[in-house]
């Protein structure tokens, strides 16, 4: 599987490299591609998960940023099916355009990857903005990633992630993996989680940039009540006219609070 891999994990790069069979297999069966689905990898690295969904469903789109492993991820890659590499940063990658040209029948693509712990939330946020163009995803992400992810309101962990998670998309942890399945062992257990996007209809956000102004503004300082947090954002009347108390804690707050509160219209 590492054929032509010489180079080690590169510690700048967030690199943990998979090679556990039992969780490779566990991961791609999660995923269960299908005829006619796009797949496309975020940082395949030496191609643990590559080469077994290329075995499984005849081609994939990859994404990697470390020059050094492009080579040999092609070379591999033959004996497999066909892999499509992209070439550089995934942040600068617009999924929409890719599902445009690669999609599936729908026009939409199915994200997976080993995400680099120290990119985890930027790249979840970039997706987040193309989640039309996206089917599903399937991320291995530190445990505790995972559970602000899931987390609920009273949850030490629930903060802006879950909220802009929750309120774009369904999220379901489904496993957790040990660092012994990866090359180095990080000092962390991973856990893999699905998402799935929310149709247009069932978001109700009716200004994106305002939901999320608010909910990076409440969460911002979490000791503060929505009061003290909100001010110049939101005042305590309209606070109150979305159903909220002022004095209580952004952690208090459910997903739908924060959509109610972001439609009010903002008195002039």
């Amino acid at each position: 599987m590492t054929h032509g891999f010489t180079r080690p994990a590169k510690k700048h790069l967030g690199q943990n490299f998979l090679h556990e069979k039992g969780v490779i297999d566990k991961i791609v069966q999660a995923i269960d591609p299908q005829p006619g689905d796009a797949l496309v990898e975020i940082g395949p690295g030496q191609g643990a998960l590559t080469f077994p969904l290329l075995r499984r469903h005849g081609q994939l789109i990859a994404i990697e940023f470390d020059r050094d492993l492009h080579a040999p991820l092609q070379a591999a890659a033959r004996e497999h099916g066909t892999l499509h590499l992209i070439e550089g940063d995934v942040l600068e990658v617009d999924f929409t355009a890719l599902a445009a040209r690669h999609g599936d029948a729908r026009g939409q693509i199915r994200l997976l990857g080993n995400l680099p712990y120290n990119l985890s939330s930027p790249i979840l946020f970039h997706a987040l903005t193309h989640a039309a163009a996206i089917r599903d995803m399937h991320f291995m992400l530190q445990k505790e990633v995972v559970e602000r992810m899931a987390a609920g309101p009273g949850s030490k962990v629930y903060g802006r992630l879950s909220v802009m998670l929750q309120a774009y998309s369904v999220v379901t942890p489904l496993f957790t993996v040990a660092p012994g399945a990866f090359r180095p062992a990080p000092k962390v257990e991973s856990a893999v989680v699905r998402l799935v996007p929310k149709p247009a209809e069932d978001i109700a956000i009716r200004d994106h940039a305002r939901f999320a102004e608010l909910v990076r503004a409440a969460f911002g300082q979490r000791r503060k009540t929505l009061r003290n947090a909100l001010s110049g954002v939101a005042s305590p009347a309209l606070i109150e006219a979305a159903g909220l108390r002022p004095d209580a804690r952004a952690e208090q707050i459910d997903v739908a609070g924060f959509v109610r509160l972001a439609n009010l219209p903002v008195p002039a």
